[in-house]
């Protein structure tokens, strides 16, 4: 979406990145943890590079 977490995860996971984009919104919504982890994936995805 905004950082490329969706897209990154969607290689590591072979998943396509709609999905993972659906699930983070819907974490959001129903748990309010989606933008947590969208932010801690984010970090993991820039330390891994």
């Amino acid at each position: 979406m905004i950082l490329g977490v969706s897209d990154w995860l969607s290689g590591k996971l072979g998943w396509k990145a709609t999905h993972i984009r659906i699930a983070f919104v819907v974490a959001v919504l129903f748990f309010g943890v989606g933008i947590g982890l969208y932010l801690i994936l984010w970090i993991v995805k820039m330390l891994s590079k």
